[in-house]
Parts: C-alpha cells; sequence; structure tokens
C-alpha cells in the first residue's frame, strides 16, 4: 500500500509540475506572493512611490516644454532666413528707380553723356551704400601677392616690379567686414629668365669645332 500511495504522490506532483510549465508556457502568471513589511517601511515605500511619480510627470512635462521651444526656434529659424535680406533689397530698390530714371531720359535727349552722368552718378551711390554695409574694394596693384585674397590669372615677366608682386588688377575683389566676399583676379609679376642652356652654350662648342 505504501508504494503505491507513493507512486499515486509522485505522480500527482508531475502532474502538477506539468501544469505550473504549461501555464508558464501560454504566458500566464504565477500566483501572487503576499509577503508582509513593518507599517513604516510599507508608508516609506508609498511615499517614495509618490516621488517617482512626481519625477516623471515634471520630465514629461519638461521634455513637452522642451520641444515646443525647439519648435519655435526652427520656426523663428525659417522665418529670419526667409527675410535676412529685407532691408537690403529696400534699400537697392530705390537704384532700380534711378537707372530707369536715366535710360528714361537718355531716350529722351538722346545725348550718351546724359547717360553717363546718370549711371556715374548711381554707381557712386551704390558705393557708398556698400561702403556704409561694411564692404570694400580689396587693395591689389602693387601689393605682394596673397592667395587669401587674390587669384592669381597670369604671371608676367617684369623688371618694374619685385618679384611675386601685383601687377595689374582684372577684376576687383572685394570684403565683407574683413572677410573675403570675393578674391581679385590679377596679373602676378615674375623675374624675367636669363639666356641658359644650348644657346648660351653653342658659342663654345663652336670654338671647339674651329680647333
Amino acid at each position: 500500500m505504501k508504494k503505491h500511495s507513493a507512486d499515486r504522490d509522485k505522480k500527482e506532483d508531475g502532474m502538477e509540475n506539468d501544469a505550473t510549465q504549461e501555464a508558464l508556457s501560454q504566458g500566464q502568471d504565477s500566483p501572487a506572493r503576499t509577503i508582509e513589511i513593518p507599517e513604516k517601511e510599507y508608508l516609506e515605500l508609498k511615499g517614495k512611490e509618490k516621488e517617482a511619480c512626481d519625477s516623471n510627470e515634471r520630465i514629461l512635462r519638461l521634455q513637452a516644454d522642451f520641444d515646443n521651444i525647439r519648435k519655435r526656434m526652427e520656426r523663428d529659424r525659417i522665418e529670419f532666413l526667409k527675410f535676412a535680406d529685407e532691408e537690403v533689397m529696400s534699400e537697392l530698390i530705390p537704384f532700380v528707380d534711378d537707372f530707369q530714371r536715366a535710360f528714361s531720359a537718355a531716350d529722351n535727349t538722346k545725348d550718351f553723356n546724359v547717360l553717363h552722368r546718370g549711371v556715374e552718378m548711381i554707381l557712386n551711390h551704390l558705393l557708398e551704400l556698400l561702403k556704409k554695409k561694411g564692404v570694400c574694394a580689396i587693395e591689389a596693384v602693387g601689393k605682394k601677392f596673397d592667395p587669401k585674397y587674390h587669384e592669381a590669372v597670369l604671371q608676367v615677366e617684369s623688371d618694374e616690379y619685385p618679384e611675386n608682386t601685383v601687377i595689374e588688377q582684372m577684376q576687383k575683389g572685394y570684403l565683407y567686414n574683413d572677410r573675403v566676399l570675393r578674391t581679385a583676379k590679377v596679373k602676378v609679376s615674375k623675374p624675367k629668365e636669363e639666356m641658359f642652356g644650348s644657346e648660351a652654350e653653342s658659342p663654345d662648342k663652336e670654338s671647339d669645332l674651329l680647333e
């Protein structure tokens, strides 16, 4: 009897283990466990839980505020780039009016001098505006070649200028508040080449042949 009873107990234990494994495999939670702790510890845990919830809410609010600020800054940046040149454009429009008046006056008078004086006056006003905005021409002719400010287009032999000196400006360069807007295209001096090589040596060779 004892043997049959032990076998039955093992069989029942095996069935319980199988049932437990099956429940776990199906995603069922194991039976809740009850733990007894002192009331003081329980209250401390509840307080920490509330603090954690409050901190999490503050973090979420800060993250939402940060996202709103980031979106607003992006909108402001796009708006700034869109209208950054508005002031300059408004100051350039009067020059268009002046050009139109100069051409109209030249058409009416058929006088080239009238057109020339009008365009010259507009150019001077435009240069004054650029200067006021911090734009100035790069000094070139007579200066030592500097690749930061000059772009060498040609090298020309010269006795008048030292080597590597700008001797002619082919296109003006400009600075904007000391930053290069456009380099000046220039011609640069180089020393004249002396007569070396076969031509200089040929008389000696000829004399050798005569001997």
